[in-house]
């Protein structure tokens, strides 16, 4: 018999991952100048529409298909024989189906941030196939299928710390470098709004709890324990970068708040299920403390990662693999981790796996796990990318006249603020 209290659970689990993408769009949106905020905030809304059906259509089968162990085949392609009366725990649930929509959803959004402000709006619906065809789809397929060759390895990836944050971060830095910087950007930008910012960041918060504990599939003691460390992570990582910014600038920074906020968030996720409250405080302080390092350096590099995807999502979902094997309580019996949301009654008894036990095979399977990560979405993103580049009446960058007028006129023709009067 199918729980109805899993069912319940994880219906507003998945609701709670989609409206963190609406979240992600007031972040972004405030980060960016006012000519742009309609623009950001559609990369957002409209990517909830066009992977939506992509999923449908084949997404979903290449990500959890049975295939091999670098790629799903097409057995549930257009959803079929996706079944809605199966527990959430089976690959081909309906229900699962939903919830692994909702992270296919706001992957590829992330990387928009990288982005802001130039970027072609009609080249970005032709990418956001693309990528989760070709990125997103075998990355989910090789750390959360049961014959993913990440999966078979060991790694431990509860939530999406190597499938979205780490995948985004480095697809950011590829697209950043490819497109260039902002115009107008070495004169400084200021974010337009930061209540915006603030709330996208409140948003992200409330939605992670959906992202974070539905992740085990279940209504059960794993989904309290990642509830409970998810909001501890994100508190420390907001306060470390709140005292950094303190210490360096004798001003407590509101979008820094926010910004350490989602760097906790991040680290925490592919750990939530497998660490406690303590190992959450000291994930949530180094998510913070390298985050904040990171943004403050990042323009050393000379790419414009215009709002620091890959310094939170990148190095925030680095620091929490490797941390995930560091501050790790138990696996089951069988060596599956818990993030598989399987039944420890069925599975056996429980055991000590983390570096701090003096085990190291989990830590040396997530830092592989990272790498093949890293590379795979870093050459895909820019391969795609490129011929897109390449494709005569597409191409990555808008017009410079486009830019300097804003892309809300220039590719939406709105205006997200209208005077009241004659002009």
């Amino acid at each position: 018999m199918v729980d109805s209290g899993n069912v319940a659970w994880m219906l507003m689990a998945s609701a709670l991952v989609l409206f963190m993408t609406p979240g992600l769009a007031f972040f972004y949106g405030g980060l960016v100048r006012g000519k742009n905020v309609v623009n950001m905030i559609m990369y957002s809304f409209v990517a909830i529409g066009v992977v939506s059906v992509v999923w449908v259509l084949w997404g979903f089968s290449l990500a959890f298909g049975s295939g091999n162990a670098f790629i799903g085949n097409f057995d549930y392609i257009g959803f079929k024989d996706v079944d809605p009366s199966l527990d959430p725990a089976e690959s081909n649930s309906m229900l699962f189906a939903i919830f692994q929509m909702m992270f296919a959803i706001i992957t590829p959004a992330l990387i928009t941030g990288a982005i802001a402000e130039r970027f072609k709006f009609s080249t970005y619906l032709i990418f956001l196939v693309l990528w989760v065809t070709f990125v997103y789809a075998p990355i989910a397929h090789w750390v959360w299928a049961e014959n993913g060759w990440i999966f078979n390895m060991g790694a431990a990836d509860f939530a999406g710390g190597t499938v979205v944050h780490i995948n985004a971060g480095m697809a950011a830095i590829a697209a950043a470098w490819l497109v260039g910087k902002r115009r107008g950007v070495d004169r400084g930008v200021e974010p337009h709004n930061v209540p915006y910012v603030i709330l996208g960041a409140a948003i992200l918060w409330f939605g992670w709890f959906g992202f974070n504990a539905g992740s085990g599939l279940a209504a059960d003691g794993i989904a309290v324990n990642a509830f409970l460390v998810t909001n501890v992570a994100a508190a420390t990582a907001a306060m470390t970068w709140v005292i950094l910014s303190y210490v360096q600038n004798g001003k407590a920074s509101a979008v820094g708040a926010a910004t350490g906020a989602v760097a906790g968030l991040v680290a925490i996720t592919p750990a939530s299920g497998l660490v406690g409250p303590m190992g959450s405080i000291a994930i949530g302080f180094g998510a913070g403390a390298l985050t904040y390092v990171a943004v403050l350096y990042r323009h050393k590099f000379g790419f414009d990662d215009a709002l620091e995807v890959f310094a939170v999502h990148g190095i925030g979902g680095i620091w929490g693999a490797i941390a995930t094997a560091i501050f790790a309580m138990q696996v089951f019996g069988d060596g599956s981790p818990v993030s598989l949301g399987l039944d420890p009654n069925v599975v056996g008894p429980l055991q000590d796996i983390s570096v701090v036990d003096g085990k190291f095979e989990l830590l040396w399977a997530n830092v592989r796990a990272v790498g093949a990560t890293m590379a795979y979405s870093f050459l895909a993103t820019l391969l795609i990318l490129k011929v897109l580049d390449l494709v005569p009446g597409l191409g990555l960058r808008a017009d410079p006249e486009e830019e300097d007028a804003g892309l809300d006129i220039s590719h939406h023709g709105e205006r997200a603020y209208v005077s009241d009067g004659a002009d």
